[in-house]
C-alpha cells in the first residue's frame, strides 16, 4: 500500500501532540462553559467567573441565540468534538497511522469547527458586542488545528506545504487580535 500523503508516524509528532493537547484544552474550556451555563440556568443571579467587565463576559455570550445555535448550548458540541480530537491525537502519539479516508473525516470535522468558530468570532465582535474568554481559548485552539490538519492532507508539492508552517496561524491570530482591538480598543482591559 503506497500512501497518497505523508502519514503521521514516528518521524512527525507535531500534529499528534497538537491534536491531543488542543483537544484537551478545547474540551476543558467547553466543560467549564457548560458548567457555567448550567449554573446560570439554575440560578439567574449566578455570574460566571469569566464575567470580568462589560466586554469580557461569558454570560453575555452564552445566553444569546448564537450561543445555542442548534437549540442547545454550543459548548456541548465542543466537549464531544474536542474529546474526539484528543483521543485521535493520543492514538497517533501512541504510534497509530490512520488511513487517508479517516484523515478526510477528521478534516471535515475540524473544518466545520473552524467555520463555526469564524462565524462565532464575527458574531461576538459585530453583533453580540462581548467576548467570552473561554470561547477565545477555543478560537486559539481551532486556528492551528484547522491549518495543520489541512496542511497534513495537502499533497506533496502543494502550495500549502510550501508555505512556512507558522505563517497562516500567525496571520490569523494577528487578524483576530486586530479585529478585537479595532472593535473594543482598550475597553477589553
Amino acid at each position: 500500500m503506497t500512501p497518497e500523503y505523508t502519514p503521521v508516524g514516528a518521524r512527525r509528532r507535531g500534529l499528534p501532540f497538537l491534536m491531543l493537547i488542543g483537544g484537551v484544552i478545547g474540551a476543558l474550556s467547553s466543560c467549564v462553559l457548560t458548567y457555567d451555563r448550567i449554573r446560570t440556568l439554575e440560578d439567574p443571579l449566578f455570574s460566571p467567573g469569566c464575567n470580568m467587565n462589560a466586554v469580557l463576559s461569558c454570560g453575555d455570550v452564552m445566553t444569546t441565540w448564537q450561543g445555542n445555535l442548534l437549540g442547545f448550548p454550543n459548548m456541548i458540541l465542543g466537549i464531544a468534538g474536542f474529546a474526539a480530537l484528543a483521543a485521535l491525537g493520543l492514538a497517533l502519539v501512541a504510534g497509530a497511522v490512520f488511513p487517508r479516508w479517516l484523515w478526510r473525516w477528521v478534516w471535515v470535522g475540524v473544518a466545520a469547527g473552524f467555520v463555526f468558530t469564524v462565524w462565532l468570532i464575527g458574531q461576538c465582535l459585530f453583533v453580540i458586542g462581548a467576548l467570552c474568554p473561554w470561547c477565545m481559548v477555543v478560537w486559539a485552539v481551532m486556528i492551528p488545528l484547522f491549518w495543520y490538519v489541512t496542511r497534513h492532507l495537502a499533497r506533496p508539492g502543494s502550495p500549502l506545504r510550501a508555505l512556512p508552517h507558522w505563517l497562516v496561524p500567525t496571520f490569523l491570530y494577528l487578524l483576530v487580535l486586530a479585529l478585537i482591538l479595532s472593535v473594543f480598543g482598550v475597553r477589553i482591559f
